[in-house]
């Protein structure tokens, strides 16, 4: 019960609020609910014909608050959000495939530590690391992408290293209707389809966007890896050829309605939907040196994906109490049905030896209902926010194993059921939250509190027994304050000081036992985990340059607790175990009269766990420029340039390092050059991450990606339609991953090698030619 009294009381006192007497209205102005002065719908004409370069824009938020519109992109005509991010400041993709850009990591930390919202409202994704992958959003649902770096009061506090909140096209800011069809072409000479549409008008009292998106996804890559027995490289004991072939259809959809209920009030719903179904095909040739053996190995792979993400909210704003009130109901669900199967014929010295194979059906139902009731009022020269997010979620995976081992050369694949984990998480949130703000003359505040109290439960077990369950409940209070001094009307400084939090991965909480999860190290999940903290410092400087440009710096610092890492259990892997009892008996066989306890045995794998193992920080700076050449005399010339500097500090094992996975640096810099005159442009972005390393228990890894080049030339016909031809990836930039293995953690310390891995993925360049026509 005391878990609750704080939202209780926040909650009746904001009712109080709600309900005073109507003489308590005041009179209505002329502008929209929302407090934003009425404006016309865009026409959706300019967003298929660009008269004018589009830039950064430059927000009135308090908050710090980057946004771009999708104009700003679309010139490179993006295919995904993925595609889109990864033009903005401190935005990497460390481990996504070459020419693949799904987890957005900001500030270079691993993207579970990163909130993605789309509409501003939290969204299930794939990921056990509770993130979602933007690029399962076409670009084309997309009105503007907003870079919340900071966190504030009226927000889940899920951020970490920042937000980004995906804004779908809204049915009361355009108006008109285009296509959009194109063709894609990739290097091996595969040609793939695209084509969406829009339409946006007034409809049934109110107005009302639909908005479809059908498009093939494609990539073919070569992947090949060397393995030595260490990083000297002078014996070469494997290595390995691949092919692999990602073919599939995304298709997707949005609506939108608004309708204003007389003069103060205004209902809208709005709902996406997005089907991904790909097949990924992959065939590998490895061949392994052991004495004087030559061990050949054919191993073909699939991996049928099949996955949904959908969602529906409502959203009811009316004026009352001297104030507005804001009443939202939203539903949004993943599903997930896919496989993969894994086969491996091994031949020694040219002759069969063996064949086997494993797979894993996967079945993930995530679904997360939330309902926000909110009150904003005037007080003196302030305003008052009152509000209260509930939400819940719950999650349920299924995965089910199968494996098959042949018993002569040619015998057909049959698999058999070789077990099933299963888990039900379901976690229930009450955030209320009050928020302060004010704006006078050169300086605005925004300060605010809100209490985040979740219930978590969890269900698992094994071949459809229930193992076990366990409950964890924890609170965190997260301040914001934020200051924004409006030097000029050209310059701002802000600052901003927030506790933000990162919940537990999904499957570092599930106690099942994962045979071989690491290497040949098992791992268990930890129920008990605390969620992580982090309190942030956000320190801004921004100028306008002439009438559209824009250019920015912002240093950023996360002092990180209860950091969540692979810890050992200190208790043998099943492997480990049975290896410790084969040996015994055959040392007792061997020493008539001995004992157990006279049998010395080295464990060579352990049982691993997550555990909160200390504290972390995390540090950089970032710079943004976004500006027309006016200055220069070329005012048809605009120019864009972000650069992070990224760094971290933890403490594990083996001593310090940076955070895992986190890049050095990233930037970004391009050009459009307009040709008024003839109704043409073109342009070019080069894109550069910086190294990423991790350390965990068992293995290192770093991580290089190759430069990136994309340019388009566009042709415009008139006021309506629009010709692109784009090119991506044209240095033929590959991933490489340099990996260090060990047995065990003495083994690491002591940098005595099992393998030493150099691995690398390379895909091509690939063109796409679009035409726009709007009508």
């Amino acid at each position: 019960m005391k878990r609750n009294a704080l939202a209780m009381s926040l909650a009746k006192a904001m009712f109080c609020l709600t309900v005073l007497p109507a003489s308590l209205v005041a009179t209505a102005q002329e502008q929209s609910p929302d407090g934003a002065a009425a404006a016309e719908p865009k026409q959706l004409e300019t967003i298929v014909v660009q008269g004018e370069i589009t830039y950064r824009n430059r927000t009135d938020d308090i908050a710090p608050v980057l946004a771009y519109d999708l104009e700003y992109f679309q010139r490179f005509e993006p295919n995904t959000v993925g595609d889109m991010l990864k033009r903005v400041p401190g935005v990497t993709f460390v481990g996504s495939d070459i020419m693949e850009f799904d987890g957005a990591m900001m500030r270079g930390m691993a993207a579970g530590y990163t909130q993605v919202l789309i509409n501003g409202k939290k969204v299930p994704g794939a990921g056990d690391d509770r993130s979602f992958w933007v690029d399962r959003i076409p670009a084309e649902m997309v009105d503007h992408i907003e870079i919340l770096r900071s966190n504030s009061a009226n927000r889940s506090g899920d951020a970490i290293a920042g937000t980004i909140n995906i804004v779908l096209r809204d049915a009361y800011v355009f108006d008109g209707s285009y296509l959009r069809i194109g063709v894609n072409r990739w290097d091996d000479g595969e040609i793939n389809p695209t084509f969406g549409a829009v339409t946006s008008g007034a409809a049934l009292g109110g107005r009302f966007l639909a908005g479809i998106n059908v498009q093939d996804r494609y990539r073919a890559k070569t992947k090949r890896s060397d393995r030595f027995t260490d990083p000297s490289m002078a014996e070469r004991v494997s290595w390995e050829d691949q092919e692999e072939v990602k073919d599939g259809r995304d298709y997707s959809g949005n609506v939108s309605y608004t309708a204003d209920i007389g003069d103060t009030s205004r209902f809208s719903l709005d709902a996406f939907y997005v089907k991904t179904d790909r097949d990924v095909t992959e065939v590998s040739h490895e061949v392994e040196y052991d004495d004087e053996d030559v061990i050949e190995s054919r191993v073909p792979g699939l991996n049928p994906i099949d996955q949904k993400n959908w969602g529906v909210g409502a959203e009811y704003r009316f004026d009352m109490a001297g104030g507005t009130t804001e009443l939202d109901l939203d539903y949004a669900r993943f599903e997930d049905d896919s496989a993969e199967s894994e086969e491996k014929h091994e031949y020694v010295n040219g002759e069969w030896d063996a064949s086997e194979a494993e797979a894993q059906a996967v079945r993930a139902d995530d679904a997360e209902t939330s309902f926000k009731l909110a009150h904003k009022r005037p007080v003196g020269n302030a305003e008052l926010e009152l509000g209260v997010d509930y939400r819940r979620k719950k999650r349920d995976i299924a995965y089910t194993n199968f494996v098959w081992e042949a018993e002569n050369e040619g015998d057909a694949v049959v698999y058999e059921l070789d077990g099933t984990i299963e888990s039900l998480i379901e976690e229930t949130r009450v955030d209320p939250y009050v928020m302060l703000s004010g704006r006078g003359g050169k300086f605005s505040w925004e300060a605010g509190l809100r209490y985040e109290m979740t219930q978590s439960d969890i269900r698992y077990g094994e071949d459809g027994e229930v193992d076990g369950s366990e409950s964890k409940d924890y609170n965190e209070l997260l301040p914001s304050v934020h200051l924004k001094w409006d030097v000029s009307a050209d310059t701002r400084i802000s600052l901003s000081l927030a506790k933000s939090i990162k919940r537990p991965n999904f499957n570092e909480l599930i106690p099942a036992v994962l045979d071989g999860e690491f290497g040949d190290n098992d791992y268990i999940g930890n129920p008990l985990l605390e969620p992580e903290t982090a309190n942030g410092i956000d320190l801004g400087f921004e100028r306008r340059l002439g009438k559209h440009g824009v250019v920015g710096v912002n240093f950023f610092y996360r002092d990180v607790k209860n950091l969540i890492e692979l810890a050992n259990t200190g208790e043998w892997s099943e492997d480990a175990q049975d290896t410790y009892e084969e040996d015994l008996e055959e040392f007792l066989e061997e020493n008539p009269g001995s004992t157990a306890d006279d049998f010395e045995f080295n464990p060579e794998s352990w049982l691993f766990t997550s555990a909160n193992v200390g504290d972390g920080k995390v540090y950089g700076v970032e710079f943004d420029l976004s500006t027309p050449l006016t200055s220069f005399g070329l005012p048809n010339t605009g120019v864009f340039l972000n650069y992070s500097y990224l760094d971290s500090k933890v403490t594990d094992f083996l001593g310090e390092r940076r955070f895992n996975d986190q890049a050095k640096n990233v930037y970004n810099v391009g050009f459009i050059q307009d040709l008024p005159s003839v109704g043409a442009s073109f342009g070019a972005t080069y894109r550069k991450q910086g190294d990423a390393f991790s350390r965990i228990l068992g293995e290192e890894v770093t991580v290089k990606y190759g430069d990136d080049l994309e340019v388009f030339v566009e042709k415009r016909f008139g006021t309506t339609i629009s010709l692109r031809l784009t090119a991506a990836n044209l240095l033929d930039a590959s991933k490489d991953e340099f990996f260090n293995k060990f047995d065990n953690e003495a083994d690491q310390i002591d940098r005595d090698f099992d393998e030493y891995e150099l691995e690398t993925e390379e895909a091509g360049p690939s063109y796409q030619l679009v035409m726009r026509w709007a009508f």
